[in-house]
């Protein structure tokens, strides 16, 4: 688990927030351990990873924490019993008790982990988000938790291609248990936040790329649920304005100068991520004191001719402002902080 909190603290203050953090988090997992031998051993193998070692292969790692040889930490990964749902339980346990905010935001992601070998399980040439291009690799569909308190990444589902489930052969070999058979990124998301959502944690939106945004189903579980979200949509993604079904483009160049408004989706390495903004209703849902829009963001730099633009359907309560909107929204970048301050780079 990596929490990133706003702080101001000197950085052996934050070491020693940390090592607490750790140390407490390491309690509450311990009763989903069947032997202290794997307890032990998942103990170490984090240190191992939060460690400064370069490379967070197997040998580096074990050698960071005193032991001579790997094998114990691939026992850890590949044959060792424990309960991973249930440590993940924990983790979102201890990110309520710390992080939970009623205005929060729930961001849906995913990236990639680059790969040499076929073995590991959902492998293959892929679009790697991480990569920006087809690279051999796993592709791993994350829910992170975003309040004014923190972030963090609170669960986390492997996507297993066709490739894989349609091989019953290769799936026995890689020990893949027989139930998981095929889901589709956006179905393992709507698995992710049924969990989450059922499971009681405050959260205000929902957000997440045009990968989750484009997927239906998905939108009508939160809808179903009254939650809101602001998803962003492909631009041939279609919508009802005034009763005709028309491409978002299309709707986004019936646009006015004076519909266009500047406002921040948050703070950026370089200061405030600052696009204009527009929205437009859309045809009204069933549920009553609730509206849909088309939330439209052009990019202001000046270099790039054509404005890029981005679509974003929003579901929310009738009267939520443009301002409430672009904020939650903008939380969706949290995600790659998590991804880049920590999982990827400090985790290997």
């Amino acid at each position: 688990m990596s929490l990133f909190a706003p702080t101001t603290h000197p950085l052996s203050t934050a070491e020693e927030v940390w090592k607490t953090a750790f140390n407490e988090l390491s309690q509450r997992i311990r009763q989903r351990f069947v032997r202290p031998e794997p307890y032990h051993q998942a103990l170490a193998y984090v240190r191992g990873l939060m460690s400064p070692v370069e490379r967070k292969n197997g040998w580096q790692v074990a050698e960071e924490v005193g032991e001579a040889t790997p094998y114990a930490m691939q026992h850890l990964l590949d044959r060792a019993r424990w309960d991973c749902d249930g440590v993940r339980d924990a983790v979102c346990m201890y990110v309520w008790e710390t992080l939970a905010e009623p205005n929060a935001v729930l961001v849906i992601d995913e990236t990639g982990f680059l790969k040499k070998g076929r073995k590991s399980v959902g492998v293959q040439r892929q679009y790697s988000s991480t990569a920006g291009r087809i690279e051999n690799c796993q592709i791993g569909v994350f829910l992170s938790y975003a309040s004014s308190r923190g972030h963090t990444l609170l669960d986390r589902e492997l996507y297993v291609p066709k490739s894989w489930t349609d091989d019953e052969e290769r799936c026995r070999e890689a020990h893949v248990p027989a139930e998981v058979t095929f889901a589709t990124k956006p179905e393992l998301a709507r698995r992710m936040l049924q969990r989450t959502l059922d499971a009681g944690l405050p959260v205000a939106w929902v957000t997440g790329d045009t990968v989750y945004g484009s997927a239906q189903l998905l939108r009508a579980d939160l809808e179903a649920r009254k939650q809101t979200y602001a998803l962003a949509v492909a631009c041939k993604e279609h919508v009802e304005v005034q009763g005709t079904r028309r491409r978002v483009d299309q709707v986004a160049r019936d646009l006015a100068t004076e519909d266009w408004r500047e406002l921040s989706a948050g703070m950026g390495s370089k200061g405030p991520r600052l696009f204009a903004w527009a929205r437009i209703e859309l045809a009204a849902p069933e549920t009553s004191g609730w509206q849909r829009w088309l939330l439209v963001r052009q990019s202001q730099n000046e270099g790039v001719k054509p404005a890029e633009m981005a679509y974003v359907l929003v579901f929310a309560p009738t009267g939520t402002s443009l301002e409430k909107m672009v904020e939650a929204f903008g939380a969706r970048w949290t995600v790659e902080q998590c991804f880049e301050k920590g999982s990827r780079s400090r985790f290997g």
